[in-house]
């Protein structure tokens, strides 16, 4: 028996802590893979990795790509 376990999605996405792809992909402009894409040329938030299967993203540098996505660039 598989369990298909839904994260709720919130109406806005929380200035803080941390979100799945899934959890924030309804307020982005782009899809997944290109979301991927953008972030491993450091041109939008790096992935947090908690395992093989779970990956986060840190709600602060979601919200700095979002207000300017064309100029986001990573930290460091």
């Amino acid at each position: 028996m598989t369990q298909n376990h839904q994260l709720p999605t919130p109406d806005t996405l929380p200035a803080t802590g941390k979100s799945r792809f899934s959890q924030f992909k309804k307020f982005i402009p782009v899809s997944k893979e290109k979301f991927r894409q953008l972030a491993k040329a450091g041109r939008a938030p790096q992935p947090e990795r908690m395992g093989i299967r779970c990956t986060f993203y840190d709600n602060q540098e979601l919200h700095r790509w979002l207000d300017d996505p064309i100029n986001y660039r990573t930290k460091g």
